[in-house]
């Protein structure tokens, strides 16, 4: 693969909007891939100059067509190859030779078909690199520019005539179901001016294409649809980028279940899988998850609103009590607020509304608007919304005869107001239809389903307060905790015990237990044990990194006799376990107490080094309550990665508890981020379990850490 890096960025103007495009492969039958190409682009509006390539005919659809690239007239800025794959590579050469800058392979059989597709795959790499030719695919389905109307691919839906040009762009990694998803959007009113099927990514990527879509002033929402990536920092830079624009990129991640094929040695391996960072990315800039068509559709509706709301509180309104306790559920079950209205608003709906309305939050106005062709309600709408309590409002759509003026007043309404305004539909799509559609052509979401508004409104909501804060603290300095320290490090792969591991630990500040390693002959002559009692006792050993797996533990120790047949015990089962695991000694330590939790930092092949934080016990290992972050971060970061866990509630006192040093343990975790951020070409991960936290301070009583070898 061409990565980002080791290439220019490319302006792709011409590759959405070409002035010619050769149709390399084209056929005379309609229905083969060289047939639809060529109609897509004859038939569909295309303004730009088309050139057949094929030897075999002198003419198709009354075009003249070409025996070669080099005899395309110029200027021609793109060749869409639909040619068997060993054909591929010497077309891509002939492009650079005929001064065609971007290429399109529509062609299937390379890396997805095994080595041979693989090797093949390769040679266009090879070729696009010494052509200086930009490519998307190969095993893709094409460009959509349905702005410009170049339709620059194959494929059924890309025949669609409903298809119809918006302010979204969609990148995709699954041609089909990604055009297909586009014809879903357009049904549902949703316009998309362009579509790119990225296919295998030989060259240009998915993330190629988000950095440049996101700039263009004609495109406000950008949807990737995403099964890996390959730069999972880009990401998040591009999600930045997103805060900065103000423009959403709705990540659609797939692929998620599958079980990972690297073994796990250490619990942060098993903590930090694949689909768990790809969520911390997407929880950070303005990148929104979406999980299906339904998201997509509603979350997009609220962005083109154009309107982000100061905070997260909602007002909610409806004719129904049963539909304001259920939107009120939905609200507070994805973290918005119902506050009480001003008592100022409180009044004003008393006389405006009928004595049984409900003036709490939300405001049941009742079925009492069918008497006054629902004017009461439209200005309790307007009441709600100027409320200084309100930073957005919910509100069901009235029925009959009456909603058609009452959301032409709503419009009025609206253009008063900077709060947004999601509309939840109460009944069958096609009920007042000519309504909703009125309403949504005017830039008013109309939504079916409690659920599925209230869901849009949090997304619309995480976005503001996320850009909000970028804008008013902009890119922080990291704010670090100790400067790099020099290691020494084993010159090849290997896992360090754990008396290593937490001497590496101690370097950067991160607090160990006081402990003493002996040889077994040493504590067998011992007097007097080196430590105050009660002790631990583990077998140190780099084979065996799972101790209490393998009955290499025993705790509580209270005196030297039991040191010493702690200490036989723990090098017998050891011996059990791996009968060739090497014993550096037997390690007593002192007995840590406070509440368990396990820090971890892996340096992912995607992401680069990030930090899983967890509790102990339970928590991590059965409850998945872990969290992650990017390193390397301060302790502020930290902070705020420890309260997102579930059981964030123990360490800041429960039931009666004392707090516990939660300063402490966010230092420990950004000190963790900068170790392995500091030697990220050398240490592969870390694992600190446990780590006791305490009423004051911290102590990490097991560590392990894994080195790679010098490159």
């Amino acid at each position: 693969m061409i990565h980002s890096a080791t290439r220019p960025k490319t302006d792709l103007s011409r590759f959405l909007n070409p002035r010619g495009v050769a149709v390399v492969g084209v056929s005379g039958d309609p229905t083969r891939i060289g047939g639809q190409a060529l109609r897509l682009l004859t038939d569909f509006g295309y303004q730009g100059r088309i050139y057949p390539v094929n030897p075999k005919y002198p003419e198709v659809r009354g075009l003249p067509c070409y025996p070669e690239l080099a005899a395309v007239p110029q200027p021609c800025d793109v060749a869409l190859i639909a040619l068997s794959a060993p054909h591929v590579a010497g077309t891509i050469e002939q492009c650079g030779k005929a001064g065609i800058p971007f290429a399109l392979v529509l062609s299937s059989g390379f890396s997805e078909v095994g080595a041979e597709g693989k090797a093949l795959q390769e040679r266009l790499v090879a070729a696009a690199r010494k052509a200086s030719v930009r490519v998307v695919g190969p095993n893709c389905l094409g460009i959509l520019n349905l702005k410009d109307n170049a339709r620059i691919g194959f494929g059924g839906t890309s025949q669609l005539t409903t298809l119809k040009p918006g302010p979204m762009a969609m990148v995709t990694q699954s041609g089909g179901f990604g055009f297909g998803v586009v014809s879903a959007a357009a049904y549902y009113g949703l316009g998309c001016n362009y579509a790119i099927s990225s296919g295998n990514e030989a060259d240009l990527t998915l993330l190629d294409w988000v950095a440049d879509l996101i700039e263009r002033p004609e495109v406000e929402i950008v949807v990737a649809f995403m099964e890996a990536i390959d730069d999972g920092r880009r990401l998040l830079e591009l999600g930045e980028r997103a805060l900065k624009l103000g423009k959403p990129i709705l990540a659609w991640k797939v692929g998620n279940t599958a079980v990972g094929s690297q073994a796990a040695t250490s619990h942060s391996a098993r903590m930090s899988s694949g689909y768990e960072l790809y969520r911390a990315a997407f929880r950070r800039g303005g990148l929104v998850e979406i999980r299906d068509v339904d998201d997509l559709i509603d979350i997009s509706k609220v962005f083109l609103i154009r309107k982000l709301p100061a905070g997260n509180r909602v007002g909610v309104l409806t004719l129904s009590g049963g539909a304001g306790v259920l939107l009120a559920d939905r609200c507070v079950e994805h973290g918005l607020e119902l506050p009480a209205l001003s008592d100022a608003t409180r009044d004003k709906l008393s006389k405006t509304l009928v004595s049984f309305a409900s003036f709490n939050n939300p405001i049941d106005a009742t079925a009492h608007g069918y008497n006054d062709n629902f004017a009461s309600y439209g200005k309790a709408v307007r009441l709600v919304l100027a409320d200084p309590n309100i930073d957005q409002v919910v509100a069901r759509v009235p029925r009959g005869k009456a909603a058609g003026p009452w959301s032409e007043n709503l419009l009025e309404t609206l253009r008063g107001t900077c709060k947004p305004l999601i509309l939840n539909w109460p009944t069958a799509p096609d009920d007042n239809g000519q309504v909703l559609a009125y309403l949504e052509q005017h830039g008013v979401p109309c939504i079916l389903g409690a659920g599925r508004a209230v869901h849009a409104m949090a997304a619309l909501t995480d976005f503001a307060r996320k850009r909000d804060a970028y804008l008013k603290a902009g890119k922080r300095p990291l704010r670090r905790a100790i400067a790099p320290q020099p290691l020494e490090l084993p010159p090849t792969r290997c896992t360090l015990g754990e008396y290593r591991s937490k001497q590496l630990l101690a370097r950067y500040g991160v607090p160990v237990v006081n402990e003493r390693l002996l040889q077994p002959a040493a504590i067998e002559a011992l007097a007097s044990c080196p430590l105050a009692f009660p002790v631990a006792v583990k077998i140190e050993s780099p084979d065996v990194p799972h101790k209490t797996e393998a009955g290499a533990v025993r705790l509580d120790i209270r005196d030297l006799a039991g040191l010493k047949l702690a200490a036989r015990d723990v090098v017998a089962a050891a011996r059990r376990h791996k009968p060739d695991a090497r014993i550096d000694g037997v390690l007593v330590q002192e007995m840590a107490s406070g509440v368990e939790v396990i820090v971890g930092a892996v340096n992912d092949p995607c992401f680069g080094p990030t930090v899983a934080f967890g509790l102990g016990g339970i928590f991590t290992e059965l409850l998945k309550d872990v969290t992650h972050r990017f390193a390397p971060f301060d302790a502020d970061t930290a902070r705020g990665m420890i309260a997102e866990v579930k059981g964030a509630a123990l360490l800041h006192g429960y039931r009666g508890r004392p707090a516990l040093d939660v300063a402490a343990l966010a230092d420990v975790l950004a000190r963790v981020s900068l170790l392995i951020t500091d030697h990220v070409n050398r240490i592969s991960e870390i694992d600190v379990n446990p780590l006791f936290v305490r009423e004051s301070g911290v102590v990490a009583a097991d560590a392990l850490i894994i080195v790679k070898g010098e490159s």
